[in-house]
Formats: C-alpha cells, structure tokens, sequence
C-alpha cells in the first residue's frame, strides 16, 4: 500500500528547480505533493508524482540524480489535533517518523500527509487498526 516517491537531489542554485520540473512537465506527469530540503550547497526534493515511472524516466533522461523511495500516505481530517493523533499512534508503537510533509486538496475534507518511517508495513498495520485512512498511489493519482 506505500506511495512510491521521487528524491532527487539538487544543487542549491539558479535554475535548477527548471530543469527537474520541466523534465516532469515535458513527460506529461503531475506533482501532486512535493518537499524541499535545503542546505548551502543542495537540497532534495522530494516529490509525489501521477506517474512514477514516467517521471523516473524524465529525470534519468535529463541527468537528473533520482531514487525512489516507499512512504506511508496518510488522510487526516482537516481539523485541529487530526495529525497529533497520527503522531501519537506511531510514537505510541515506537515508530519514528524520519520526516513528513503534508498538503490540501481543493475539497478541503481531508489534508493528506506524507511520512517516511522505517517500516512501512508496520505502520500502515497500525494507522489501519486506530481507523486512520492510508492514501494509496491511485488515491493520490485521483486527487
């Protein structure tokens, strides 16, 4: 059920978000959720796509550095304490969340949120038993 997501990494200067974000267009791929972390030098980004395999493709094309990683898509009502309560649930289950980032649909029912732990399975396991609805990638797809 994990979302595959697109890492690439990225020097830290001018044009660069061009290049990778051009490549995604050209490819007829949409970003439904992205992330930017940033140092002096470089930054990752961090994206989710309607099509993973296309925009690998496009990014490898364009030399760009890119991995694909597993995340856990989470929706949560779009209410005060919705996301402390997934927080809770995980640290509860001695889950460590490496880093998250989140976004709202035009619906403004749900914002969705996007975790990276260790383990995927167990998580997604645990979210579903405390009644957290996951996002899968044709959810995302769709959004």
């Amino acid at each position: 059920m994990a979302i595959k997501q697109l890492s690439i990494f990225v020097e830290n200067r001018e044009g660069t978000l061009v290049t990778v974000t051009d490549a995604i267009a050209k490819a007829g791929v949409d970003i439904r959720a992205m992330s930017v972390a940033d140092t002096n030098d470089f930054g990752i980004f961090r994206l989710i796509v309607t099509d993973i395999a296309k925009a690998k493709q496009a990014l490898d094309d364009a030399n760009a550095f890119v991995s694909v990683t597993e995340v856990v898509g989470v929706a949560v009502q779009d209410e005060p304490g919705a996301l402390a309560k997934v927080v809770k649930i995980l640290a509860d289950n001695n889950i460590n969340i490496e880093y998250m980032y989140a976004f709202i649909t035009v619906s403004k029912q749900f914002a969705y949120v996007v975790l990276r732990v260790e383990d995927n399975a167990a998580a997604e396991k645990i979210l579903t038993e405390h009644g957290i609805t996951l996002v899968t990638e044709e959810d995302m797809a769709k959004l």
